[in-house]
């Protein structure tokens, strides 16, 4: 589907929300990763991290909502900041 096609709201909805889904996973990762960092934990981390941004990407192409887009991007950008943090902390 293309932006601002009138047919693709409910897409655009359901790929904001999938994005916003991924944030959450990332999020809960990440919290668990700051009481009990491990490889494991870690590894799910970044898989979590990917994901997202592939969500956002697609959220990307099919949406005109660009405050919401901006709020997700800040979301990612906040839990691969908080990621990083455990990662220095860990070295």
């Amino acid at each position: 589907m293309v932006k601002g096609n009138n047919i693709s709201s409910l897409q655009d909805q359901n790929q904001l929300a999938q994005a916003q889904q991924s944030i959450l996973h990332l999020q809960r990762a990440v919290n668990q990763a700051k009481s009990h960092p491990n490889e494991e934990i870690l590894h799910q981390i970044q898989h979590s991290i990917e994901r997202a941004e592939r969500s956002i990407a697609q959220a990307a192409n099919v949406t005109d909502d660009q405050n919401a887009m901006d709020l997700v991007q800040r979301e990612l950008d906040q839990q691969k900041q908080a990621y990083e943090q455990i990662i220095d902390q860990g070295r």
